[in-house]
């Protein structure tokens, strides 16, 4: 993606905006020429160099995978559409207003490790259900045993580990403050589902 000097995330400004996330696209080449396989999935990142997950193990990634490891998950959020007539200039006729797209996006560069060793894909389970369920125990998942062991087979693992990040957060920031007044104030007007939280981007001092 494209990336302005202005839009540019640094590594701590990413890190805290990633760190709650958890639902991103998962991308891969595919096979033999053929177009990249997309997975939409759950994630677990630990903070620093690692993402976890688990896929079902028909899923057409893993032949992309295991023909070439390095992929791409993709985390974008806090987006919105902004009309022209909110980002206009006072002396500007309101139709003469530039309309853009603002949101944050994250792009992890990884290397992917597959798991299938049963004890490893169990400690892999266990971590996600830290992450997902917190709030509520589980039974131990041990290979081969109920209720979760002898589902075991039927998923496959994923490590991966982040090789290099591209971080936008493009949010007109480069723009004066009463530009961002302005489009505070049609976002609190409008209320679309994400309006708020590019709102709350758009603070400023």
């Amino acid at each position: 993606m494209l990336i302005h000097p202005w839009d540019q995330a640094d590594e701590a400004a990413w890190r805290a905006w990633l760190a709650p996330r958890d639902f991103g696209t998962l991308a891969a080449n595919g096979p033999d020429g053929g177009p990249p396989v997309l997975v939409p999935t759950h994630f677990a990142y630990d903070g620093e160099d690692e993402v976890i997950l688990h896929l079902a193990r028909p899923n057409p990634f893993w032949a992309a995978v295991e023909a070439n490891p390095q992929v791409v998950l993709a985390v974008t959020d806090d987006y919105a559409f902004i009309p022209g007539t909110w980002r206009a200039a006072p002396d500007t006729a309101p139709e003469d207003g530039v309309p853009t797209s603002y949101y944050s996006s994250v792009q992890l560069l990884c290397t992917a490790t597959v798991v299938d060793d049963p004890h490893e894909k169990a400690a892999l389970m266990d971590r996600q259900y830290v992450r997902f369920q917190p709030e509520s125990t589980h039974r131990p998942i041990v290979p081969g045993e109920p209720p979760f062991g002898r589902m075991l087979s039927s998923i496959r693992g994923l490590r991966l580990r982040i090789d290099e990040v591209r971080a936008k957060a493009k949010y007109d920031s480069h723009k004066d403050d009463e530009l961002a007044a302005r489009v505070r104030a049609g976002l609190g007007e409008r209320g679309l589902p994400q309006d708020a939280a590019v709102a709350a981007r758009l603070q400023r001092g």
